[in-house]
């Protein structure tokens, strides 16, 4: 099943690949979550899903908790009306300076199947600055919504680092971490999912942690761009590593969108 928001770098196309060299658990744990398609496309029997993104994570919480009166109430925002420049960035200014989880929670589905792209970005001041996306009419996401809740049961949601959630893992735990990729050029880089942004740093943190999990018995999956950078990073850190190539859909120019080179590094 799909997710229900649209993520450049989402993982839906993937889990295949994915799945398999994920190995058994009773819990899966994703420090990353994203969109969920990891968690939405594999079965274990329970799931702690957390993000640095609070945003994502009441949204999430909220969808739960609400049902089919968050998922009407959502769908009243995706009104013809609401489609143009205006009305989002009317939206946009409201959902960056709203204190109501629900309203803002609600705002952020809006954003993200209006904006361009679905890109989740945010500005040095914690602002949400994606520009309008200018679809003809954009999707609601109800089934994909519904689907969601049902798959929750079995999720807790932490809104949480990957240095804060990947030390909960413990013995039959599977930890998938899907981070910000390393660039592939100098204008490539996007790291501005959440303010601060995700540095060359938290890439070697990353590694340290996966490398000390695996030490106890814990498998640990990451995905990332196939760079010379990155597969050094991951052979010190003794990873098996798994090389594909994958078509980007995130280009403004459609025949641009050429394949590119990714990897997982599984530690184990």
């Amino acid at each position: 099943m799909r997710p229900f928001l649209k993520w450049p770098g989402g993982k839906y196309r993937l889990t295949d690949r994915i799945r398999s060299n994920l190995a058994p658990g009773t819990r899966l744990i994703e420090p990353f979550t994203g969109s969920g398609a990891v968690f939405l496309n594999t079965v274990y029997g329970e799931y702690l899903l957390a993000d640095s993104n609070a945003d994502l994570i009441n949204l999430y919480q909220r969808l739960v908790t609400g049902g089919a009166d968050f998922i009407a109430y959502c769908h009243g925002l995706f009104l013809p009306g609401n489609n143009n420049d205006q009305v989002y960035y009317r939206l946009r200014d409201e959902f960056n300076s709203s204190g109501d989880v629900h309203r803002k929670s609600a705002l952020f589905l809006y954003l993200n199947r209006h904006c361009y792209n679905g890109l989740i970005r945010y500005n040095s001041k914690g602002e949400f600055n994606t520009p309008f996306g200018r679809y003809v009419k954009p999707y609601f996401p109800e089934r994909e919504m519904r689907h969601f809740i049902n798959a929750a049961e079995k999720a807790t949601f932490l809104h949480a680092s990957f240095t804060e959630s990947m030390p909960l893992a413990q013995r039959g735990d599977i930890v998938y971490c899907d981070p910000p990729y390393v660039p592939l050029s100098g204008t490539a880089y996007f790291a501005d999912y959440h303010t601060g942004g995700f540095k060359w740093r938290h890439q070697v943190q990353l590694v340290e942690l996966a490398r000390r999990l695996a030490d106890r018995g814990i498998q640990v999956v990451i995905s990332n761009h196939d760079t010379r950078e990155i597969r050094e990073l991951y052979k010190n850190a003794k990873a098996s590593i798994i090389k594909f190539q994958v078509r980007r859909y995130i280009s403004r120019d459609i025949n641009n969108r050429r394949k590119v080179g990714e990897l997982l590094a599984v530690f184990a």
